[in-house]
Formats: structure tokens, sequence, C-alpha cells
């Protein structure tokens, strides 16, 4: 067996795998990435991409079927899946192409297959050791399941529900999270009966409760059926459907299962418990500058506890790039990352829930504007609304939004929250008519106290 030694190896070659690699190879450090899929991880090829050109397609079949809204004669002849899919995977196939292109440009040293963490330095793949000045752990999450539910045949995780070569007539989705409701909604948009059931009282339960209400109203108007404060408690399959039992006593029958009960850590069988890893349920524990208890071994995205978002692991990969190369970054505020949930209406947010900001604060004010007064949204025809949290005498320390596209205005709200602004510092500036984007900006006129299209 040959040692290969490098400043960098990195085992995983996701979004905080690749972005690490990438950064690290621009400040001039020599980098092993390993991995055992393909390069681009979950997110590239079972994730954020594909779900998100499929809510693309289901927006356009919602367009097709509503035409006559907007005196366009158009009709929905009907979802040819083979043809969503080609397009799904065109757009994956281009971005892999352009990220394997860049990762050879760079000089990083790719290395194809199952890599185990065998020293607090080396990482060992195809009988071959690596041995890194620093090693970085990146192997990221998996679709996880409950306790004695099979995944197979009519029960389905999302990486199977992205390879579906129909749209099913009726599906239950387990979890009413970010996964569940995103597939509710293209399943609905594709003309599917869907039912979310979720064990905690409202769906998206991560989001303020604002987000929820307004989430839970949209869905009942597009006819999703949601079943929320109510745990499963089995399903049994039949040659032609899936039974569903609901401790309620209920019994909801499907065609598929969609299990999104969240994801795991992918930690088991990479050899970090063996190798004094400090771990906690799976995942992998590490300080806020992503180091963990063995020197000079770094984890980074979903392996850490935390948001579960592409990208904060990428984010992360480049802190850690930066942090071995001497640059000293600072840290990444956790709740300083944005949120986007891309199910029609969209739900995005960043900073704090009113309840935390309470929590943390004490006496808090808060502001809702309604996109039924913003221009673009009546253009859109969406409805939604925009809801500011601020500490009393304060900086803005929470921004919620729902409605169609709002994850584009995320920009312009994560930097209101990262850069500790007042809302006196946001209600001055001007935002281009007509826009969704003037309705964040009328949301704060109303919190600097002087509303301009406020009733009353």
């Amino acid at each position: 067996m040959t040692d290969t030694s490098a400043d960098l190896v990195i085992l995983g070659g996701g979004s905080g795998g690749y972005a690490c690699a990438l950064r690290a190879a621009q400040l001039g450090l020599s980098v092993v990435l390993v991995e055992k899929d393909k390069l681009g991880g979950t997110c590239l090829h079972r994730g954020c991409i594909p779900t998100k050109a499929l809510l693309h397609a289901a927006e356009v079949a919602d367009l097709a079927r509503e035409g006559d809204q907007l005196g366009i004669k158009t009709s929905l002849e009907g979802i040819d899946i083979a043809g969503v899919n080609s397009y799904k995977d065109g757009v994956v196939g281009r971005l892999y192409k352009g990220l394997q292109g860049l990762v050879k440009s760079r000089g990083i040293t790719y290395v194809e297959g199952t890599g185990r963490f065998v020293a607090p330095n080396a990482v060992e793949v195809n009988g071959q050791r690596y041995t890194g000045r620093n090693v970085v752990l990146a192997t990221g999450s998996y679709a996880r399941s409950l306790p004695g539910l099979e995944i197979g045949g009519r029960v389905i995780t999302s990486d199977q529900a992205l390879a579906l070569d129909s749209v099913p007539e009726r599906v239950v989705v387990l979890g009413g999270g970010v996964i569940g409701v995103e597939f509710a909604s293209v399943w609905r948009s594709f003309g599917a009966d869907v039912t979310i059931v979720e064990a905690l009282p409202r769906l998206v339960p991560a989001e303020d409760e604002f987000c929820s209400k307004q989430l839970e109203r949209a869905f009942r108007r597009r006819g999703i059926t949601f079943r929320t404060g109510v745990k499963f408690t089995g399903a049994t399959q039949t040659g032609t459907g899936v039974s569903v039992s609901l401790e309620s006593g209920e019994q909801l029958e499907a065609d598929v299962l969609l299990v999104a009960v969240g994801r795991g850590p992918n930690s088991a069988g990479h050899g970090y418990e063996e190798a004094g890893i400090a771990m906690d349920r799976g995942f992998v524990l590490a300080d806020e500058r992503l180091r963990t208890n063995l020197p000079n071994v770094y984890a980074v995205g979903d392996l850490v506890p935390g948001l579960q978002l592409a990208h904060r692991g990428f984010q992360q990969g480049i802190f850690i790039a930066e942090e071995v190369a001497g640059a000293n970054p600072r840290p990444i505020e956790e709740t300083g990352i944005p949120r986007v949930t891309y199910c029609e209406p969209e739900v995005a947010s960043v900073g704090l829930t009113e309840a935390q900001a309470k929590e943390r604060y004490g006496a808090v004010e808060t502001v809702t504007y309604d996109l039924a007064g913003n221009g673009k949204s009546q253009i859109l025809k969406t409805a939604g609304a925009i809801k500011l949290v601020k500490a009393a005498d304060g900086p803005v320390v929470g921004v919620h939004m729902v409605g169609s596209r709002v994850g584009e205005l995320i920009g312009e709200a994560q930097l209101i929250y990262n850069w500790e602004a007042h809302a006196d510092d946001v209600a001055p500036l001007v935002h281009a008519h007509p826009t969704q984007n003037e309705a964040l900006g009328e949301a704060h006129l109303a919190l600097a106290g002087k509303p301009l299209h406020a009733h009353g």
C-alpha cells in the first residue's frame, strides 16, 4: 500500500466537500478529494437541484391549467413524466459536467471509491492510504425512515420519488417538513390527490408559526389535505397500493407512501467511532470552527448537527479551507443562514422566529405586511405575507415570508439580519417598482413607524 500525502484529505464530494476542495486549491493547498458515488453529492443528484427542477415543471403545469385567469387560452393536456425526468436529468447533467471540469482544472486529486477514516490523519480508499496534514469529514446525510417502516415497493423516500416513471393518483406523504411539503406540492400540480401526515401540530414545524398558518391556508386552497398532530402507526402494502394507519384510528389508502421524516447523518461504516471521533446519535460533533475532538480533523455539512442545507455545507467547506490556510475566517452563525422551502407558495426565512426572539430578548415587536398590497404579487396572483420580528429598540432579528417566489427575496433579508440592520436603516432604501422586493421595503417602513399602505 503506497502512502500519498496532501495538505487536505476530504472524505465526501458533496456541497461541503467539493467547496472545501475548490477553495483550498485556490489558496495553494494540495488536496485529495474522495467520493464513493458522484461528485456533487445528494444536493446535485438526489436533492436540491432535481427537486427544484420538478417544482419548476409543476409551476408550468399550474400556469398551463390556469391560463384562462389571465385571458390566455391554454390547457393542460397531461404530464409526460418521461419528458419531465429528461428535463430534470439534463439540468443535473450539465451542472455535473461543469463541476467535474472545475475540480479537474484546479489540480485536485480526485479519488473515486469508498473511503474509510483509519487514523487521525489518514483515509484509506481502494487499498490506498492518503495522509493529510488536515482531514475533513464530509459524508453528508441519508433519507431516514421510522423504526419498523421498511423502505421498498410502494414505500419510498425522496431518492425513489425522483425516479418515478408515472404520477401516482393518490399519495400519502409522511412528514410535513421541507421535503414533504415540496413533494406534496409537485404531485398536486401534476394532478395527484395528496395527504400529508405530520406528528407535530403544524406543517413546516421548524418555521415561525405565522409561516405554517399561511402555508396551511394556501395548501387547503390547492386541495392538498393534511393531518397534523397525529402519529403514524403502520403501513401495509398490497399489490395495488399501500394502506397507512394513524394513531387516530384513521386508515389512508394510497398508491405510494413517501417517507419524508428527515435526514440522518451518513456516519456509519466510515471508521469515525473506531478512530475516536466524538459523536452524538450518529452526528459528528464539531465546535464553531468546525473542529472535531481530534487535532486537525474537521467536519462539515449534514454530518454536523444543525440546519441540513446545501448552502450551509458549502459555506462551511469554504470556511475550513480558509481556516487551514491560516486566513482566520469568521465563524458562520447558524441563525444567519437563509432557509427556503420551494413548494407553492414558497416559504423563506432568516433569523429567529417570534418565539425564539422572545426567549432571547424578552420584549419583541412584530409587523406583518400582506402581499395583497404588493403590485407584483397581484400580477403573479399570489397570496402571502411578510412578517418581521425585531428586538425592542433593537435590530430586525427575524424575517419570515410566504408567497410565490419569495425565495428570491431572501438575499436582501439575510443582509438585513446579518448586518444587524434596524428598521430605520432599511426604510429609506429604494426598492424597485413593481417587484415583490418592495413588500420587504414596505414591511420595514411599517416597522419603522411610517407605514405607507397601512389601513386605518
